[in-house]
């Protein structure tokens, strides 16, 4: 009977988890989705906690893991700026990679407690199971690890590449499926712990020569990773829900991967392989960088805001540096101004802004930027060439015109928002240093851009004071 009630909670939690995923996929229904996953996820641990033979030390304990890591995560989730949001993610992916592989191990050493057999005598089945958990949840962790290194600045973004480093991950790759063939027709523990270190160094080699510009993509390939290593072990554990639960998390990871490698016009063997994107260097200084270019144009928030105020079509374009500013609030008040004023505004999101999917539609979410106004790459580019003002923010590959026309530059082909298509663009940034792919952009030199030199929020303040003038 316990079984039965424990495999029916798991189902309502596989439902939910779908709708979860549903709600997730629209800002406007973005916390109806949270609800739901959350609510799937207290079912599960309770169907779970209530599965026969847990008896009271099981439950001591599982109660005891949930606390611990329930308070940890409180913090680190109270603490975190929206900013440092990409890589907190990748480390939770880390952990999740982990997870499967201290399963995995379980598995191995008490096969017993698992119905998978006994010691040296576990179903061939599970074995394979349990070694492609175990791969993947290793390969998981060490990616991961790096991917958060990157994005926290704790090491270089830009690609660590070195001789024949495309076949020595073949080599090892090719091992990889030779150790776990091996592993499945013996069983023997020295291999499982080869296919666990040499996952770990797959991991690390895989993400290593992948550039800042690609690490959106690397994100959400992570975030399947993480899913598929889940749902091994589920296999391996009879355990549906993580069967399900990381079938869902693995497939719609590499769906999200899929869009992002759409939206930079960019194959996932070509993320893997390529390695282009660098950290863009330090910021150069207003001026500085434009060679035998025209010269920039600087203006001041006052020009900005008289401009913007005699406008009737204004699009925003957020990148990474709001991110960093913080400066969604002040930008939100600023386009409240605006509205009050007749000017019609709207948001342009690119796929690829800021350094994860969704970076900026949770951002605009948090200032409470009307839904209704924000609008994806394919939706907002026919609007610039009517639009008065485009207002850029913080952002910089994204709306390079030289992916359009240099066919040298490493963004060619990936699509941009149409900014330069407006009557006139303003664009802040502190300096004229390049992107996170490394590529000068542009757009700084063309006639119709004036340049707003200096930090995101306080640039955007001070159009705000001269609006309320």
């Amino acid at each position: 009977m316990g079984a039965t009630v424990s495999t029916l909670a798991y189902l309502v939690s596989s439902v939910l988890f779908i709708l979860a995923l549903r709600g997730l996929s629209h800002p406007e229904t973005s916390r109806q989705g949270n609800l739901f996953g959350m609510v799937g996820m207290g079912i599960a641990i309770l169907a779970t906690l209530l599965r026969p033979g847990m008896g009271g030390g099981g439950i001591a304990i599982v109660l005891a893991g949930l606390a611990i890591g329930g308070t940890i995560g409180t913090v680190v989730a109270g603490r975190i700026q929206m900013t440092a949001l990409p890589q907190l993610v990748a480390a939770f992916h880390s952990l999740v990679g982990m997870a499967a592989v201290f399963v995995a191990a379980a598995a191995f050493y008490a096969p017993a407690s698992f119905g998978i057999g006994t010691p040296g005598h576990i179903h061939a089945g599970s074995l394979v199971e349990m070694s492609l958990g175990l791969a993947i949840g290793a390969v998981t962790f060490s990616g991961s690890v790096i991917a958060f290194a990157k994005l926290d600045g704790r090491m270089s973004g830009a690609p660590i590449l070195f001789p024949n480093q495309h076949k020595l991950n073949l080599a090892l790759g090719i091992l990889m499926l030779v150790l776990i063939i091996a592993f499945v027709a013996t069983g023997n523990s020295l291999l499982f712990w080869l296919i666990a270190l040499l996952a770990f160094v797959l991991g690390f080699l895989l993400i290593i020569p992948i550039g800042g510009a690609d690490m959106p993509v690397v994100v959400s390939m992570l975030n399947s990773y993480s899913g598929w290593a889940a749902a091994g072990i589920g296999f391996t554990v009879g355990n549906i829900l993580l069967v399900v639960t990381g079938a869902l998390v693995g497939a719609s990871g590499a769906i999200l991967s899929y869009i992002m490698c759409k939206g930079m016009n960019r194959s996932i063997i070509n993320v893997l392989l390529g390695g282009f994107g660098t950290t863009g260097g330090g910021e150069a200084g207003p001026g500085a960088g434009n060679g035998d270019r025209a010269p920039v144009k600087a203006g001041s928030p006052e020009d900005a805001a008289y401009i913007m105020k005699n406008s009737q079509k204004i699009i925003i374009v957020p990148g990474y540096g709001m991110a960093v500013a913080q400066a969604q609030q002040v930008l939100r008040e600023m386009g409240d101004l605006l509205k009050k004023e007749g000017v019609e505004v709207s948001y342009a999101i690119h796929p690829v802004a800021g350094r994860m999917p969704g970076h900026m539609n949770v951002l605009l979410a948090e200032a409470n930027v009307p839904y209704d106004e924000v609008k994806e790459l394919e939706e907002i580019n026919p609007e610039f060439a009517e639009a008065d003002v485009a207002f850029v923010i913080g952002a910089n590959d994204v709306t390079n015109p030289a992916a359009k026309t240099d066919k040298s530059s490493a963004i060619y082909g990936m699509p941009i928002l149409d900014v330069e298509r407006a009557k006139t663009v303003f664009f802040i940034k502190r300096g004229m240093a390049s992107g996170y792919a490394g590529v000068d952009n542009e757009l700084f030199f063309r006639p119709n851009t004036m340049m707003l030199f200096g930090d995101a929020k306080k640039v955007t303040q001070e159009i705000v004071q001269a609006l309320q003038r």
